[in-house]
């Protein structure tokens, strides 16, 4: 076979048009020094701040600090291999998680990665951890209840959708159990809750999970997890991360609730990343922009208007005092930040007032608009009497003669405190609530010897549940308790209390 030249020419002629060069631009800087999870890098002029940059061995870093000539890396995973003058590669990307519903019913890492052995993810898409918080004029006013299950909680500090309630207390008194509860209350009310664990002991986060697992609120949790054995950077992360998750749920137009398990030691994680990277320490060691942290945060929260898709935030921090001691840094940052707090007292905790919820010190800046008109009703007399009742109790341990109508007042304000206990993992859908504290403020617990109160409250509930199950209903669904139920209800009530002190 011959070959002819002119035939090779052509060939040659022809690839050589369809040649083309590429050329691939890569930002590259080398380590100048390593350790604590904290890298320096040299040469990476064109970094931005919050920057993903990827080390050998196919792990990552994000920028903090830009300087000069070098930048601040912290090290999102194991640093034991990298060295000084490995080479850095810019990604070009911000930090990223992924979003969407595959996320629903899984625990994850700070970076989204899964760690529950359930397989890959495959999310819907990805947003930045970091993110601008809706302006003034996106938003609408907090007007919506988003019921906690708790009669404490529910009918004196309302919480609403796009709220930021502050949880706050000593350790042991219940803050977790609180935002457990409130999570397991979202069942049916379409309310997709992020639960963020950081800086935790490995087997409590893994008691958390086995509770949602049990009570059947995986379905609509997703748990972000950055225990106590994880890297400063990754506990840094979480809350953003898990923030992120539900911005893009919150954008869609569905409501999601975050609770953050707790800021203490996310500020913790951070003063450590700023101390390593040689930032100036300011009052007991944080860094200057220790507010900025929490506040770019929970102001993420929002109720969205209508042309933002009528979404919601609902932001449940938690912060862990010492010794009840509300006025040190992180607590009072905190607070100024959120619209309310829940304060846990640990005094009320061991003599078995559960939920400890200390109402002198609780607020919530949203007031009765987060209360659906029926617990309005009822609740405004209960503060009332609870507040009039521990003035009086206060007196009344000097052991004065008392009269008759502060005797009155003592044993009613004894039988509504007794009336708020609450067992752990049985929240109370709304409208039983309205109708025990509506029994508790009309005066019919006021002959209930103290220790039968909380026996009477589960027959009452039993009782109504069976013979007037109406009055619920039409409370459930008017969300208000007109003057006919009032009386309809106060009858019923009568009824039940003749049988139980029958029986007794």
């Amino acid at each position: 076979m011959s070959v002819k030249p002119e035939e090779i020419s052509s060939i040659i002629r022809e690839q050589l048009k369809r040649y083309e060069i590429e050329t691939e631009m890569v930002d590259v800087g080398t380590v100048l020094e390593v350790g604590d999870g904290i890298a320096r890098v040299y040469g990476l002029n064109s970094a931005m701040a919050s920057e993903l940059v990827e080390f050998p061995g196919e792990v990552y870093g994000m920028v903090l600090n830009l300087e000069d000539e070098t930048v601040g890396c912290v090290i999102l995973g194991p640093d034991r291999h990298i060295k000084e003058g490995d080479v850095v590669r810019r990604t070009g990307r911000v930090v990223e998680v992924p979003v969407g519903d595959a996320l629903l019913g899984r625990v994850v890492n700070a970076l989204g990665q899964p760690l529950d052995g359930l397989g890959p993810i495959e999310p819907e898409g990805y947003r930045p951890v970091e993110f601008k918080a809706p302006g003034v004029t996106q938003r609408l006013p907090v007007d919506t209840p988003l019921q906690t299950g708790l009669k404490a909680i529910d009918s004196m500090i309302p919480i609403g959708r796009g709220q930021r309630e502050l949880i706050i207390g000593d350790r042991g008194t219940g803050k977790t159990a609180l935002a457990v509860d409130t999570i397991l209350n979202q069942r049916d009310e379409d309310v997709i809750c992020i639960y963020v664990a950081i800086g935790q002991k490995a087997s409590t986060v893994a008691r958390v999970i086995k509770t949602f697992q049990d009570y059947g609120a995986m379905d609509y949790t997703i748990v972000v997890a950055a225990t106590a054995n994880e890297p400063a950077p990754l506990q840094y992360l979480a809350p953003y991360s898990g923030c992120a998750m539900g911005e893009h749920f919150m954008y869609a137009g569905r409501d999601v609730l975050v609770v953050y398990d707790d800021l203490s030691k996310h500020a913790v994680a951070y003063r450590t990343i700023s101390l390593l990277l040689r930032r100036p320490p300011g009052r007991e060691a944080y860094p200057g922009d220790i507010f900025y942290l929490h506040s770019r945060l929970l102001e993420r929260a929002a109720r969205l208007n209508d042309e933002m898709g009528g979404g919601s935030l609902t932001a449940l921090p938690i912060i862990e005092t010492q010794a009840g001691d509300i006025s040190t840094y992180i607590p009072t940052n905190v607070i100024s930040i959120t619209d309310g707090q829940i304060y846990l007292e640990t005094d009320l905790f061991f003599a078995g007032f559960r939920p400890a919820v200390n109402v002198g010190l609780s607020v919530s800046r949203v007031g009765g608009k987060a209360r659906i008109p029926a617990m309005n009703r009822v609740a405004g007399r209960l503060r009332l009497d609870l507040a009039q009742y521990r003035e009086l109790a206060a007196f009344a341990r000097f052991g004065t003669d008392l009269d008759k109508a502060t005797q009155a007042r003592l044993a009613r304000g004894e039988r509504l405190m007794e009336l708020l206990k609450q067992p752990q993992y049985a929240p109370m859908p709304v409208e039983e609530q309205v109708m025990v504290i509506f029994a508790g403020t009309s005066g019919f617990l006021d002959d209930i010897p103290v220790e039968k109160v909380g026996e009477f409250e589960r027959g009452l509930r039993e009782f109504l549940a069976t013979n007037y199950p109406e009055i619920g209903r039409r409370i459930r669904e008017t969300k208000d308790l007109t003057p006919e139920d009032q009386e309809e209800l106060k009858g019923a009530i009568l009824e039940f209390k003749q049988q139980f002190l029958a029986r007794q």
